[in-house]
């Protein structure tokens, strides 16, 4: 059995770390007013920040704290999906649906870890797994 407790903990925090941001910076959405190009306004439309060059302005509008509080609560569903099934993500998993199942969203959350290999606390044991797993290829 697998205990990828680790793993879930480490996305689990630095997606605190995240949302945690993402409130400090008052957690609403963003626009920039065609009007004003490269001013980035928040919901009550006074004006976060200017930035004047290279459309900087629309990634970081694209960026804001909502959609990043929104993408959060959506990788928590994936993360508490994963945890019911992880014991079963192994390198060898039993062929059955429930353990491929346990195989993928493990490929997710090791995918998501990943964003955060430069953080002292990732583990290179979490990188994705890109192996293929099944019965073996008949002869030809």
């Amino acid at each position: 059995m697998a205990d990828n407790s680790d793993l879930l903990a480490f996305v689990r925090a630095r997606l605190a770390d995240e949302e945690n941001i993402a409130r400090e910076a008052g957690g609403d959405g963003w626009r920039t007013p065609a009007e004003t190009p490269g001013e980035v306004h928040d919901r009550t439309s006074g004006i976060a920040f200017v930035v004047r060059s290279r459309a900087y302005d629309r990634h970081i509008v694209f960026q804001d704290p909502a959609r990043t509080l929104r993408r959060i609560e959506t990788t928590r569903v994936l993360l508490d999906e994963y945890e019911e099934i992880a014991v079963l993500d192994t390198d060898r998993p039993a062929q059955d649906f429930t353990s491929g199942r346990a195989v993928g969203l493990g490929f997710v959350v090791r995918q998501t870890a990943a964003e955060h290999a430069g953080h002292p606390d990732y583990r290179v044991k979490w990188l994705p797994r890109f192996s293929h797993w099944g019965p073996p290829s008949p002869p030809e």
